[in-house]
């Protein structure tokens, strides 16, 4: 056989029009399906060409003379995602340099330097045709690379175990009255553990929590309610089976809007486009807008999806469900969840949900069957460094989230209700304006409010190379109203060292949670201990009129990556 040539460099302008003429079966777009602390969970995964350490942009706009290959130029990059965990059809990747927020609906692009090795690999399984078995030794000049696009049987199991542990140290000072300490022995894990003992069983996810605890008093803090929102999923992704399975606190893949779920699903897949299945869990989630950590909630899903994110691409799940209330029948309902997008020009999602809740009588009689949730939002990219939305919001039952989470941001998207509008626009490079704008509408109102959001996110300080972000809020909704303001700065050394600050002051008036005011600070550093070693350490000063404490963390833990084939 003889050598074989080297393979040409690509240009980026080549590797988009490689990849939208000669091989349009080569993903390298994938939707943002949710983001939660600083991740944002893709549609895609192994299946369709990611890996762990891949790199994706979300960019405002790509010009078509890039994608017609006649050159020009992308659009400006609105952030970086870094892939931290695949499974067989979905990923996990770690935001990085964002200059705006990153929500569901946004397309995130493979690198260009990362596409340009999937071109190579393409490139060379479709000019060099080898035939299906081959046999060549060591000294062979066959690349790598062809030998990964050779027609072969199904795959080894490849059991690849990839993540963090630690060990975490929490001290509590309360400044009230009672002047408690409290100590905490906690752990975290983040964990992607891919083909678990030669199985398609993968674990994905991230937990922290407390193992042990010396307290002298019982009041929860900031850093309690957050250590309950991390997810850690058992996923069960067989391409050789239309069988799907998932245990664990996850999302329910085809439903974001139902929050997160303590439990499980179980689903088949049905033709070539649809997913039926069970669901069943508690509700775990205090940033839930119906959480009560006695609920339990099941039900029944369908789902079909179809298209593609180069062109037009479309989502849709329905069904129903029951909560229970300490196992006793609270309401039933029917959930709806539709998205459809076009490029990254152009995308609507709508989710909603329709119940009767029993009420207890003749104190809070049932409010009767209705819509108890809407959400619309329609993202509109019309060029360059613009982008608007236009939001509409529901809620009819009262929530029951913890209030103290409102400085977090967490609960940002419970803030607007009734009819809203954004923009955000990229003044100069690397810095720009957002804002929303809606007015209150809400049942029982004396008058009609206007909710208001303004800020500022700069993605490169100058001379101090921070990425800075910067906001006001000020709303009136169904669980009350306030004002809250916020501005945090972080900045990364290398791949050893990063620090964060948050700070900021909020101001609350609710019937349910009791007017309140408070300034918080909060500081995050870690850095690395050689190549697997890391350090982490954190300081919280939390002044309000119902929490007063200062708050200090130290985690010391272990980065691990092994992999292990079994043929």
């Amino acid at each position: 056989m003889e050598p074989s040539k080297p393979a040409k460099e690509v240009s980026a302008a080549d590797t988009l029009a490689f990849t939208e003429s000669v091989n349009t079966g080569m993903r390298t777009s994938y939707l943002v399906k949710h983001v939660q602390d600083e991740t944002a969970y893709l549609d895609g995964g192994r299946s369709s060409g990611l890996a762990e350490g891949m790199t994706l942009l979300i960019k405002d706009e790509i010009k078509a003379a890039a994608i017609d290959g006649t050159g020009g130029s992308a659009g400006g990059t609105a952030a970086e995602l870094v892939v931290i965990g695949v499974a067989e059809t979905s990923a996990v990747a770690e935001i990085r340099s964002t200059k705006r927020d990153i929500g569901p609906g946004d397309i995130a692009y493979l690198s260009s330097q990362d596409t340009v090795a999937l071109v190579d690999q393409h490139t060379l399984g479709a000019t060099r045709k080898y035939p299906a078995v081959i046999t060549f030794t060591e000294s062979d000049l066959l690349d790598e690379e062809a030998r990964a696009f050779v027609p072969k049987e199904p795959l080894p199991s490849v059991n690849r175990m990839r993540g963090r542990v630690g060990m975490d140290y929490m001290g509590t000072i309360n400044r009230d009255a009672s002047q408690s300490r409290n100590s905490e022995i906690g752990a975290i894990l983040r964990a992607d553990f891919t083909r678990i003992g030669g199985t398609y069983w993968n674990l994905s996810g991230y937990w922290r929590g407390r193992v042990n605890s010396f307290s002298t008093t019982s009041q929860r803090t900031l850093q309690d309610l957050l250590n309950r929102t991390y997810h850690l999923e058992l996923q069960y992704e067989n391409p050789n089976s239309r069988w799907v399975a998932g245990v664990g606190r996850m999302y329910l893949p085809w439903a974001s809007s139902l929050n997160t779920i303590d439990g499980g699903y179980f689903g088949r897949k049905i033709a070539k486009t649809g997913t039926i299945g069970l669901f069943g869990g508690s509700t775990p989630d205090p940033t839930s807008w119906n959480y009560n950590l006695n609920q339990k909630i099941g039900g029944m899903f369908v789902n079909f999806e179809g298209g593609s994110y180069e062109k037009t691409h479309y989502t849709s799940t329905s069904g129903f469900g029951v909560n229970l209330l300490k196992w006793q029948m609270d309401k039933p309902f029917i959930f709806f969840e539709n998205n459809i997008s076009y490029k990254r020009f152009f995308s609507i999602y709508h989710s909603l949900q329709a119940d009767r809740p029993r009420g207890t009588p003749p104190l809070v009689p049932s409010p009767g069957a209705g819509i108890s949730q809407s959400f619309l939002t329609v993202r509109l990219a019309p060029v360059q460094r613009l982008e608007f939305s236009f939001n509409h919001t529901f809620f009819r039952d009262i929530p029951t989230f913890d209030p103290t989470l409102i400085g977090t941001g967490l609960l940002d998207k419970y803030l607007f209700q009734g009819m809203s509008a954004g923009a955000r626009v990229e003044v100069v490079k690397q810095i720009s304006l957002y804002t929303t704008l809606g007015e209150s509408n809400r049942s029982g109102d004396a008058k009609r409010s206007l909710n208001q959001l303004f800020g500022i996110a700069i993605g490169r300080v100058p001379w101090l190379g921070l990425r800075a972000d910067a906001h006001y809020s000020k709303f009136n909704s169904s669980f009350g109203g306030g004002t809250y303001r916020a501005v945090s700065l972080s900045r990364s050394f290398g791949d050893g060292f990063r620090v964060e600050v948050l700070g900021g002051n909020q101001s609350i008036f609710s019937t349910q949670a009791g007017n309140q005011s408070a300034r918080f600070l909060t500081s995050t550093v870690e850095t690395s201990l050689g190549a697997r070693f890391f350090l982490q350490g954190g300081l919280t000063f939390y002044r309000g009129q119902l929490q007063n404490y200062n708050q200090w963390n130290t985690t010391l833990g272990y980065r691990f990556d092994t992999l292990e084939r079994r043929k």
